[in-house]
């Protein structure tokens, strides 16, 4: 343990930015399990109503990992993956609404 006062503070700062992190990253990390999910539901059986929530799930999970970036809690590489892989996960079942 630290001895000297600046660095007591230094732990307890660290600490609670460690625990806001963690709840930023678990939030995300929610977000894109619902997204799978609903993504998986919309395979099964396409329909306009399900892309729309699809649609919805996606742009709240956008919206979470932008501003994780913009905090400085997530990597601005890693946002962007997160949001390829979202992006990507879509893309073969989009066609099948349009055909």
């Amino acid at each position: 343990m630290a001895n000297i006062k600046s660095a007591v503070k230094r732990v307890k700062i660290a600490e609670r930015n460690r625990l806001y992190n963690k709840s930023y990253k678990s939030a995300v990390k929610t977000l894109m399990k619902k997204y799978f999910t609903t993504v998986e539901k919309y395979a099964a059986s396409p329909t306009p109503e399900l892309m729309q929530e699809v649609q919805q799930r996606m742009s709240e999970a956008y919206s979470k990992i932008d501003k994780a970036v913009k905090k400085g809690v997530l990597h601005r590489n890693n946002g962007d993956r997160k949001k390829s892989r979202l992006a990507r996960t879509l893309k073969p079942h989009e066609t099948q609404v349009a055909s």
